[in-house]
């Protein structure tokens, strides 16, 4: 039996991809414990890999005659290890750790391995063959969202992956590992739209400290880019989340009406490798922010945007993310959406009683003590209300919410309300049978996105 008892570690167990092991994996934000047991035993005691030391974190596959470990041992950004079934601590490096390629998985077939990857703030797929050489999936420039797709059959010769961007609906390959023949199994359809119709680049902002931050960019091919177009710009940053460049059916409606849409790229998530995490949580978090707030900067300075044309929009840690750039500068933008955001950082991690709470200190730090709590203070929106003007706002909350309690968003529309010296609208719209994730349901789901899209199109 595995029992896992620090209440800071979720404990789940798999089948190997090769069947032939059961894997218990229990993990923390910071640390990874592996145990196995092999599938032809099931009544055996498991027996642990590679044990538990503080802020190793690592998973396991089992590829045959060895082990393999995505390990950050000495890796800040991982690397592949491999060892013998029955000595797996004697590990040898297979991929070596190169800083800022952030290795997310090694998915292991009979001949070959899979790694998924972020390099220069892009995913790819590397396929590494058992004699060391290795081939990477080419898939052109255009920034785009690229994953691991369904590939039960660990004895195949043929990967099949995901693949979006910004101006191009979901697609499923495959492709022949040695001969890199590929061929398109399925498209997500898009009626009664020319896709070739819309553009997207990348750019780049510099923060405060000389950092380099990518935004991508998506806009039809007869929008100008003079400052004219509304602008909205989506970031996230937390919990070293990648948000890749992805398609969008709803977003259509707003490139088709002149906007361009800019997807941000701050530190706190992991595009480009663990660094850009670790200068964006705990007590560099603001740095997430002012990341943020240069790319608002950087699409006024490029003449993509006006401070006047641009909304701003991030969901839970997104929706900290807008409130905390919001404060910093409030003449900045036009309007903010906030889809139930976590504004009251302060007081929630202060409550060990609330469901993530606990998990959540190695994120934020706990504001029980110093020097958190005045650190959390400094950028917790909600203690940062202040008497002066706010632009158009559109927040959200779900009743049933066990992430962000509905109370978070609601007090802090209600505090902006008494204390604001404008008029703009502030909207609070609260999901009664909802919860984090909004309306479930693909009408209800269209009707929220709908309202969000009708409430930018009507104050910017």
């Amino acid at each position: 039996m595995v029992q896992e008892d620090d209440d800071r570690f979720f404990l789940t167990v798999e089948m190997s991809r090769n069947e032939a092991a059961v894997l218990f994996h229990s993990e923390s934000k910071l640390t990874t414990e592996c145990w196995w047991i092999p599938a032809s035993e099931p009544t055996a005691s498991p027996a642990t890999l590679l044990g538990r030391t503080e802020g190793h974190e690592y998973s396991a596959e089992h590829w045959g005659d060895r082990w393999v470990f995505l390990s950050n041992r000495d890796a800040e950004d991982f690397q592949v290890l491999t060892a013998p079934i029955d000595r797996p601590s004697a590990t040898e490096v297979l991929d070596a750790h190169v800083a800022g390629r952030r290795i997310l998985s090694a998915e292991p077939f009979a001949g070959h391995l899979v790694l998924h990857e972020w390099a220069d703030a892009r995913q790819r797929l590397r396929v590494r063959f058992r004699d060391g050489s290795e081939s990477v999936v080419e898939l052109g420039e255009t920034p785009a969202e690229v994953e691991f797709g369904d590939n039960p059959e660990y004895d195949s010769e043929t990967l099949r992956f995901s693949y979006q961007a910004l101006n191009l609906p979901h697609t499923v390959y495959e492709q022949h590992v040695a001969t890199n023949e590929r061929r398109m199994l399925k498209q997500t359809p898009v009626l009664g739209v020319d896709l070739a119709r819309y553009r997207s680049t990348r750019t780049w902002a510099v923060a405060d400290d000389g950092t380099r931050i990518p935004v991508d960019l998506v806009h039809r091919d007869d929008t100008a880019l003079d400052g004219s177009a509304p602008v909205l710009l989506y970031g996230y940053g937390a919990y070293e989340t990648s948000v890749p460049p992805y398609f969008s059916v709803a977003r259509l409606s707003l490139l088709d009406r002149g906007w361009v849409f800019a997807l941000a790229h701050p530190r706190g998530g992991g595009e480009l490798g663990r660094r850009w995490y670790l200068d964006g949580k705990l007590l560099a978090k603001r740095n997430t922010f002012t990341d943020f707030t240069a790319c608002i900067r950087h699409l006024v300075e490029e003449g993509v945007g006006a401070r006047d044309r641009i909304a701003i929009r991030g969901a839970s840690a997104g929706g900290l993310l807008v409130g905390a750039a919001m404060d910093l500068d409030p003449d900045a933008v036009a309007a903010v959406i906030a889809g139930v955001p976590f504004v009251d950082v302060v007081s929630t991690m202060s409550d060990p009683s609330l469901p993530l709470t606990i998990t959540e200190w190695e994120e934020w730090g706990d504001p029980r003590t110093e020097p958190y709590a005045s650190y959390m203070a400094s950028y917790s929106p909600y203690d940062n209300v202040a008497s002066r003007a706010y632009p158009a706002m559109y927040v959200t909350a779900g009743l049933n919410d066990p992430r962000v309690s509905y109370h978070e968003p609601a007090k802090w529309v209600a505090k902006i309300r008494a204390m604001r010296t404008n008029a703009a609208p502030i909207l609070l719209k609260t999901e009664m049978g909802a919860g984090h994730g909004g309306p479930s349901g693909r009408y209800d789901a269209w009707r929220d996105e709908a309202m969000t899209l009708a409430f930018l199109l009507d104050v910017v």
